[in-house]
């Protein structure tokens, strides 16, 4: 099978059945074997009868229906475990995405030897002060923090090898970071594709301002990850071993400098009036944490289970 199309949806009834004419008729025009996998996000609409609906007059529509709201990063966690394509392309449901660039997208990485092509929304329809903004902070804030070099991370619209896919966890909301996932994993191939932004059609977004700021919370999350993720003890050990030994000096150099004042008949205060003292004492209480926060790190890593991240309620 040529493509594999996952797209994640949230009350998005009214674009499903122009979404997959669209698809249907560049998948024809192009002559690929294809399937197209709608994950419905807890829809509260008609979304998963139209997607059932599709089902049974298109064999190449498949579908997954979760109990409740989990996330985009599930949805897409469900669809990269059921697609089958030799290429797996990500899009939204909402019609802002193209179809007609899935051929670009798909001859990147087929004939250009890419691991993941990301779209890069170049003119986009939306809100200057709302969504323009903020996204260009935001992708200049990941790329300076990951190294990975793309203009427009929160693009939906993206292209994988199907190792790619099947070689990355996506889960809480990574989804906006799985070029640096792939990256962290080893596929270091990754390029991107100006695509076309269509203004919403149907409905209203379903992302608020609230978006960037989970983004910015989560980009610091994979920044850790990615460097500290399987050795937190290098970063809290090494913390607290640092505090601990400037606390320790900080005492030694304390009780010396009593004891040399003693030796010389000088005036000594207590050492504990010194506020030093309490600096110091403390230093080392936390130098002591940090130590233990990176050991116990260490001791969940090795231990801790795979959880499950969503329930799904239905199949097509």
């Amino acid at each position: 099978m040529n493509l594999s199309i996952v797209i994640p949806l949230l009350n998005e009834e009214e674009s499903l059945k122009e979404l997959h004419q669209w698809i249907v008729k560049v998948m024809t025009q192009h002559s690929y074997s294809y399937e197209v996998i709608f994950i419905d996000d807890g829809s509260t609409d008609d979304s998963w009868p139209i997607i059932q609906q599709l089902g049974s007059i298109d064999p190449n529509v498949k579908g997954i229906k979760f109990f409740k709201n989990y996330g985009k990063s599930q949805a897409l966690h469900a669809g990269f475990a059921r697609a089958q394509g030799d290429v797996i392309i990500t899009m939204d449901a909402d019609l802002q995405d193209s179809p007609e660039e899935i051929p670009g997208l798909y001859s990147m990485v087929t004939t250009g030897g890419l691991d993941l092509v990301s779209g890069w929304k170049k003119k986009r329809y939306d809100s200057i002060l709302s969504k323009n903004m903020p996204s260009k902070l935001f992708n200049w804030a990941a790329r300076k923090t990951s190294g990975v070099k793309l203009h427009d991370f929160n693009c939906g619209l993206k292209a994988y090898k199907q190792k790619v896919v099947k070689n990355i966890e996506v889960s809480g909301e990574m989804h906006r970071y799985i070029p640096v996932l792939a990256k962290n994993a080893g596929f270091a191939k990754i390029g991107e594709k100006v695509v076309i932004h269509q203004a919403r059609k149907y409905g209203t977004t379903k992302f608020g301002m609230e978006r960037f700021i989970n983004g910015f919370l989560d980009l610091i999350t994979i920044w850790f990850l990615s460097r500290f993720g399987k050795r937190p003890m290098h970063l809290f050990g090494a913390l607290g071993v640092l505090m601990f030994l400037i606390g320790l000096s900080s005492a030694v150099y304390i009780g010396i400098n009593k004891l040399y004042k003693l030796y010389m008949h000088e005036r000594a205060i207590l050492i504990t009036d010194n506020p030093w003292f309490y600096i110091a004492l403390a230093t080392m209480i936390i130098g002591t944490q940090l130590f233990l926060a990176g050991f116990l790190g260490e001791i969940i890593l090795r231990t801790k289970n795979n959880e499950e991240r969503y329930k799904v309620s239905e199949t097509l």
